[in-house]
């Protein structure tokens, strides 16, 4: 069952068209991978998703409910996380002068139950031992792949059923790569958690992922399972390197 439904959207910015008609879904508990060159849209697709960036057309459907809708916004994007969407945007735009845990704390902003966040910080430091261990520590101080693996956790605080990752392994090196994206899976399978990625790493992508998608100029242009795809001719000859 479909968690994450889009149909048809196209979003432009001023005359230029960043998405064209795109149609996607997303099922209840996999991984999704969606790759493409470098300004083909897909960062604009994440933050169409969270109503972000208006709709020329289309709508983004969570849960069997329209959350976003041309013409007219159908919830804003604090509502939009209330429902169960969490986002790590590119780049991770942590807040470097707060702490580990003042950083969870921020990713829990809409929880009211004090011992509800108390329980999820213990959980996301047993996670990730290394922000246990840096719990007090600046967010500056540490390296990037340390805060992108808090970038993770900062959004899995409001315990979300839909996790949105827009490139998470973007500058870090290929073992951190390889850790996040082990990390990414063990979510996944332990807590049926679905998550959708975007990440220029494609081999990596698609091998995690149970469904991916190929973005080209604002339109999906392939759409299969990603074993099909890493073994897809023009896939391996765009993409893989192959």
């Amino acid at each position: 069952m479909a968690l994450l439904r889009i149909e048809d959207i196209s979003v432009s910015y001023g005359n230029i068209r960043a998405l064209s008609d795109v149609s996607m879904s997303v099922d209840e508990g996999d991984i999704v991978a969606l790759i493409g060159a470098n300004g083909a849209g897909k960062s604009t697709l994440m933050s169409a998703i969270v109503g972000l960036v208006p709709l020329q057309s289309g709508t983004v459907e969570y849960d069997g409910q329209a959350i976003c809708q041309s013409k007219h916004q159908k919830l804003t994007t604090d509502l939009i996380v209330k429902k169960g969407i969490a986002l790590v945007p590119e780049g991770r735009h942590v807040f470097a002068d707060m702490t580990v845990e003042e950083n969870l704390d921020m990713g829990a902003f809409m929880v009211r139950d004090s011992a509800l966040i108390a329980r999820k910080k213990e959980e996301m430091y047993d996670f990730f031992p290394i922000l246990g261990a840096r719990r007090k520590q600046k967010t500056r101080s540490l390296s990037g792949g340390e805060q992108q693996m808090m970038a993770i956790a900062r959004a899995l605080m409001s315990s979300p059923r839909l996790l949105l990752l827009d490139e998470p392994g973007l500058g870090l090196a290929p073992l951190v790569v390889q850790d996040i994206f082990s990390k990414i899976r063990i979510i996944n399978e332990e807590s049926r958690l679905t998550v959708f990625l975007v990440e220029q790493n494609a081999r990596l992508a698609l091998k995690s992922s149970d469904y991916g998608y190929v973005l080209e100029n604002g339109r999906i242009v392939l759409q299969d399972t990603g074993e099909n795809l890493l073994s897809n001719e023009s896939v391996q000859k765009a993409y893989l390197g192959a």
